[in-house]
């Protein structure tokens, strides 16, 4: 039922004032329940593949499509048929670099006035587990004469003052820990099944006293990043341990600066995700600075001697999870992407200089970063903006 000036359904009336925002707000839990299946049960991959009139859309609406007949000839040709017999596997000779223990093994047979004329060899590969071992530092003391005083030899320096831990075993903790993902607990007990007990509690100490000693190598890691004139920045959550409870975390940030020049990485690791952490790490860094929509990079826009750049990345995502909201807007939009994208994948085959790229990108890439710049201007105002699609326009625009 309906009258000039409301709507009525379900025994619910709702004035045609209202009825603009509900069919907004209707199509925004849409888009966020589309977004919600598409995490849980959708692919990962974010790959946009243009779509075929001559194939059957796999969306939620699966439209009839007619197949035109296709002329068909026949072939005829001759192959060789395989051999029944199949090949014996090639070994591989076992590499040179690697300790041989040699085991002779003559016959039962008495060899008495033989003539050697040959040998066979056959190599096994073994591996035994790495063995702890100790490194025995004996001085010698000696009492000068005429009571001069005794004298004995200087120790070399340790990473760990009065410690017995050797830098060997101290980078292998740590190597363990962070690329080959072994909590010192584990470690433990790889250790004790070599007749070797450390406690967990003295290995978390040793690891506390190695990280120590790498902090000048982190501060001149992050002294040679800022002086990169092109850095990739971008922040991820970490739970971290808390000292005030117990077993409990809390959620901590790691900045992560990319140089792509030279492919250096740094971390530079905050409690929380404010501003502060870039304007303290980029404070006497100049060049490039490319980032996501995030606004804690917003002041550096202005900043001199700083060129804000976008990501299109997260442009394209933007636009991929639009694509459920308004297909035809957001095909059009990755379309244009995918053609920046293969301009510059072309770039790369063809191993292009700087300079060589930077002329090629203000040939081809411009104008279709323009077009899709007018594009999005126009079509701004014909979406809603809380839609998917909108969001997605607003979001490009902005940056």
């Amino acid at each position: 039922m309906q009258s000039g000036h409301e709507i009525s359904s379900n025994n619910q009336v709702v004035s045609l004032k209202q009825y603009p925002e509900l069919q907004a707000e209707n199509l925004y839990l849409k888009q966020e329940l589309a977004q919600l299946k598409r995490m849980i049960f959708g692919s990962k991959s974010e790959r946009f593949i243009q779509e075929d009139t001559g194939q059957l859309s796999l969306g939620m609406d699966i439209r009839e499509q007619t197949q035109p007949e296709v002329e068909t000839e026949e072939l005829s040709y001759t192959r060789k048929k395989p051999s029944k017999e199949k090949e014996s596997p090639v070994r591989l000779p076992l590499p040179s670099h690697l300790h041989r223990e040699d085991h002779i093994i003559e016959p039962n047979e008495d060899i008495t006035g033989a003539k050697k004329i040959g040998e066979v060899i056959t190599e096994i590969l073994e591996y035994t587990p790495g063995k702890f071992y100790v490194e025995k530092y004996i001085r010698p003391k000696y009492a000068l004469a005429n009571e001069e005083g005794i004298v004995i030899g200087e120790l070399p320096s340790f990473p760990i003052p009065k410690g017995n831990a050797g830098a060997g075993l101290l980078s292998h903790m740590a190597i363990s820990k962070y690329q080959d993902h072994l909590p010192f607990y584990h470690q433990a007990k790889q250790y004790k099944r070599q007749n070797m007990i450390i406690a967990e509690s003295t290995m978390n100490g040793w690891f506390a006293s190695s990280c120590r000693l790498l902090e000048p190598l982190h501060e001149k890691l992050m002294k040679k990043a800022q002086q990169n004139s092109y850095l990739m920045a971008d922040e991820t959550p970490i739970p971290v341990l808390t000292k005030d409870k117990p077993g409990a975390t809390h959620k901590g940030y790691h900045w992560v600066y990319y140089s792509p020049l030279n492919k250096l990485v740094c971390f530079d690791y905050r409690k929380g995700r404010g501003r502060e952490g870039p304007e303290e790490f980029l404070q006497s860094f100049h060049g490039a600075l490319q980032t996501d929509g995030y606004a804690a990079y917003n002041k550096f826009e202005n900043q001199q001697g700083i060129t804000l750049l976008a990501c299109m990345a997260h442009v394209r995502r933007k636009f991929e999870q639009a694509q459920d909201n308004d297909f035809e807007r957001a095909e059009y939009a990755l379309k244009k992407i995918q053609a920046l994208y293969k301009i510059e994948r072309d770039a790369r085959e063809q191993e292009l200089s700087f300079d060589q790229r930077k002329v090629l990108r203000e040939k081809e890439s411009l104008p279709i970063l323009l077009e899709l710049e007018n594009w999005m201007k126009n079509q701004l105002s014909e979406v809603l903006p809380k839609s998917s699609i909108g969001k997605a326009i607003t979001y490009t625009l902005k940056l």
